[in-house]
C-alpha cells in the first residue's frame, strides 16, 4: 500500500458514506432512531457507531487513546451526524496528504477501550476503519429495505473506480 492508494481508499469510504446519507434524509425522527433489532438498534445508532469508530481509530493516531466512544445519543438526528462527520473528514484528509510511505507503514501503539496495550501498523489500522464502515452500510441499507425506504446507489469499490475513471 502506498500514500496514494491510501488516500483514493478514504476517498472511497466518504463518497459511499455520502451515498447512505442521501438516503437516511428522507427519514422521520422516528424512523431513524426506531429499534430495528440489529447490531446497533437504529439507523442513527448504526451511523454513530461508524462515525464513532472512525473518530476513536483517528485519536489512537494522534497519539490519544479514549476509554468509550461518544453515544449514540450524542447525535440526535442526520444533521448532527454529518456536521461531525465532515468536520471530522477534513482531518483525516489534512492528516492522510501529510504521510509518505514511512508515515503509512509506522507502527502505531495505543491502548484498546478496554485499556488493553495495542500496536498495528497505521495503513492497516485505515483499511480497517474502511471495511468496518463498509460492514456497517450493509446493515443500514438492510434497515432502509426494512423501513420501506429506497436503499442507496451502489457502493461497491469498484462502482467507486467506475464513477471517478469516467
Amino acid at each position: 500500500m502506498n500514500p496514494e492508494e491510501l488516500r483514493t481508499l478514504v476517498d472511497f469510504h466518504y463518497w459511499a458514506r455520502d451515498r447512505l446519507l442521501e438516503v437516511v434524509e428522507p427519514l422521520s425522527p422516528e424512523q431513524f432512531t426506531r429499534d430495528m433489532g440489529s447490531s446497533f438498534r437504529s439507523v442513527r445508532d448504526t451511523l454513530a457507531h461508524i462515525y464513532s469508530a472512525e473518530w476513536i481509530w483517528f485519536s489512537r493516531w494522534q497519539g490519544e487513546s479514549p476509554a468509550a466512544m461518544p453515544a449514540s445519543d450524542t447525535f440526535p438526528d442526520l444533521a448532527s451526524i454529518r456536521a461531525a462527520w465532515k468536520e471530522h473528514e477534513s482531518r483525516m484528509n489534512a492528516f492522510l496528504n501529510r504521510l509518505d510511505a514511512r508515515g503509512i507503514d509506522q507502527r502505531l501503539e495505543y491502548k484498546t477501550t478496554a485499556g488493553q496495550p495495542m500496536a498495528s501498523v497505521l495503513w492497516r489500522m485505515v483499511q480497517h476503519v474502511v471495511n468496518h464502515a463498509s460492514y456497517h452500510r450493509g446493515q443500514v441499507t438492510t434497515m432502509l429495505r426494512q423501513l420501506g425506504a429506497a436503499p442507496p446507489k451502489s457502493m461497491d469499490l469498484i462502482a467507486f473506480y467506475r464513477e471517478r475513471g469516467a
